[in-house]
């Protein structure tokens, strides 16, 4: 019954998922290619204004997160992603249709806010689909909607600034968001015990399962004892100093490239997709041997170091070996990816039921700070001083804080404990 039940769930519930997410993280990487793309020239956007945007879509997403991840685990996370897809979509496009930086200002902000809720309450929905043997390749599955998204959305953009401009770019994808929700709410099922698709015999055993599973670990009184436990706080310390990395690598990687010489808009694309080939790779084998092993930590801290190292190495190259760095680049990007799936399936293990969504939505809304803080320090020293040297040793340092705090909270494989401790 097992293998056939869970090959049930997987193309019922995996597809859905990563194109939901998929569509829903268009925002955040195409933005970068506008700016390369000729938007600030158009708007009269200054450099400092240009680093601002490009973070502001952050700021927005770490106010939301912990009221989205709690709604999600005590109400709907399907109905939550539903309206997120549609407000998500509509101020996608509206982003290909303003006329001022105050207007953009506006929109990033507000697209963060919308979206804020889509990570979280999808790592939710997922742990009420799939056992712990099976989490991290799930989670994986979810995540893939990142590297993939940013992967063909290199090439499609470039083409589409290169021939139609950044505006309509924008807007084609922008409109696909609002047509998949409809899609979203008519195929997702919240529980297994409302999957039609299901015999009332695998949904109980799906359930107990998952029961089970919680036995071991203790439930707290409330959200602020959880968020009290020193390895929930160096979970979030440790996503914020990881987030610092990846996303000042996604929102400049094209700016990098761009700035080599004889660099146009296409090539500048298609380059800038390499690294996400990569990335999806790792995170399909991380996940696969995690959850095969039952060991987290290994497929997470070896992965933040390497895209450290390399990160560190490839701009100290610099231009005149342009293709020496470039090639440091594509493994960083493919490693800064790869440990998304165990690190989310480690997280699900160790926290009790009762306080997931709101301890996910804290972890998250962490991470979206450091995604903030990431793009915003990164845009703001390439700004100040005219190179990218700074601004990746600074990412560089932060994966070698992550890396640590990682091999220090992550438990092995027969030490998982609980994350709250009595008090």
């Amino acid at each position: 019954m097992k293998p056939q039940l869970a090959q049930v769930r997987w193309y019922r519930i995996i597809p859905v998922v990563f194109v939901t997410y998929s569509l829903a993280y268009l925002d955040r990487a195409n933005f970068g290619f506008a700016v390369a793309g000729g938007m600030a020239d158009d708007l009269h956007i200054n450099p400092n204004t240009s680093t601002l945007l490009s973070s502001l879509f952050f700021l927005g997403y770490f106010f939301f997160q912990i009221p989205g991840a709690h709604y999600a685990a005590t109400r709907t996370a399907k109905k939550l992603i539903f309206i997120s897809l549609i407000l998500w979509g509509a101020l996608a496009a509206a982003t290909g249709m303003v006329n001022n930086a105050t207007a953009l200002i506006v929109i990033r902000f507000m697209l963060g806010v919308v979206e804020s809720a889509v990570m979280p309450a999808m790592l939710i929905l997922l742990s009420q689909w799939f056992t712990k043997e099976e989490r991290s390749r799930a989670n994986t599955f979810l995540i893939l909607g990142n590297p993939v998204t940013v992967l063909w959305m290199s090439v499609l953009s470039g083409y589409l600034i290169e021939s139609l401009g950044w505006r309509w770019m924008f807007i084609i994808q922008g409109a696909p968001g609002i047509v998949w929700a409809f899609i979203w709410w008519k195929l997702i099922d919240e529980r297994p015990m409302d999957a039609k698709w299901l015999t009332r015999e695998e949904k109980i055993a799906i359930e107990e399962k998952l029961k089970a599973e919680q036995a071991g670990i203790k439930p707290v009184k409330n959200y602020a004892e959880a968020f009290k436990s020193t390895k929930v706080i160096l979970l979030c310390l440790q996503y914020l100093l990881w987030s610092v990395g990846v996303y000042g690598f996604v929102m400049w990687l094209p700016s990098i490239i761009k700035a080599a010489p004889n660099m146009s808009m296409v090539t500048t694309g298609w380059l800038a997709s390499v690294p996400y080939v990569f990335a999806v790779i790792g995170m399909l084998a991380a996940s696969y041997f995690s959850d095969k092993t039952g060991n987290r930590k290994v497929f997470v801290w070896p992965f933040l170091l390497i895209a450290a190292v390399c990160l560190y190495a490839a701009v100290w190259i610099g231009t005149d070996h342009f293709w020496l760095a470039y090639a440091l680049l594509v493994v960083a990007g493919g490693a800064l990816y790869t440990p998304y799936g165990p690190f989310f399936a480690a997280i699900a293990e160790i926290l009790p039921k009762n306080v997931i969504g709101g301890a996910i939505g804290l972890i998250n809304s962490l991470g979206a700070l450091g995604s903030f803080a990431g793009s915003y320090l990164v845009g703001y020293l390439n700004s100040e001083t005219g190179n990218f040297n700074a601004s990746y040793t600074l990412m560089a340092v932060a994966l070698v804080l992550a890396t640590v705090i990682t091999m220090v909270v992550i438990p092995a494989p027969k030490a998982v404990q609980p994350v709250v401790e009595e008090v």
